[in-house]
């Protein structure tokens, strides 16, 4: 990800990088590099020209998107890209499948592992609509892995309840802080 705040120095840089890379027999991924309007002013000239919000673009495991604080203020916000959170659902729905037999104490303190390496990476402002969905989507899988455990039915929301008030899953924590 390289920053520049004029058009034209975006540009220059892209012809110069593609050249320089040339040189040494690489290339640049057509499909991971483009040249975007992102910023302060970005929302303002798309809509001028008559063009929806300012695009979006995925770093580190993150969405990043052009917004505003409470006062007005542009920021730029993240929040967890979608395909990473599909594609760690599905690898606990696995582990989960493989644990299932193991004692509920241990499958707690496996998934309470889980949730918090989450909440740290993940946990930083603007994003814990995401970080919810995340936990809720964790919950859901969890009363299902353990109403497979037998043949004799599935685990009632009632009786799940109880058991999260005896082995509770950790909420969504923001790590970071508002000033650095």
């Amino acid at each position: 990800m390289i920053g520049c705040q004029h058009e034209g120095d975006g540009k220059r840089l892209l012809v110069e990088l593609r050249d320089r890379l040339s040189q040494f027999g690489l290339s640049v991924h057509e499909g991971k590099t483009r040249l975007i309007e992102f910023g302060r002013f970005a929302a303002a000239s798309r809509s001028a020209a008559g063009q929806r919000r300012p695009e979006t673009f995925s770093f580190l495991g993150f969405t990043h998107y052009c917004g505003k604080t409470r006062s007005g203020k542009f920021v730029v916000k993240r929040k967890t890209q979608a395909k990473r959170m599909v594609r760690k659902l599905k690898e606990i729905r696995e582990e989960m499948r493989q644990r299932m037999h193991a004692p509920v104490r241990e499958q707690r303190r496996w998934l309470c592992q889980v949730l918090r390496g989450n909440y740290r990476y993940y946990g930083v402002i603007f994003n814990s609509r995401a970080l919810r969905a995340f936990q809720t989507c964790v919950v859901k899988l969890w009363r299902k892995t353990l109403g497979k455990r037998s043949q004799k039915g599935h685990v009632t929301w009632a009786s799940y309840n109880r058991l999260l008030t005896v082995f509770p899953l950790p909420e969504p924590v923001i790590h970071q802080a508002w000033h650095r």
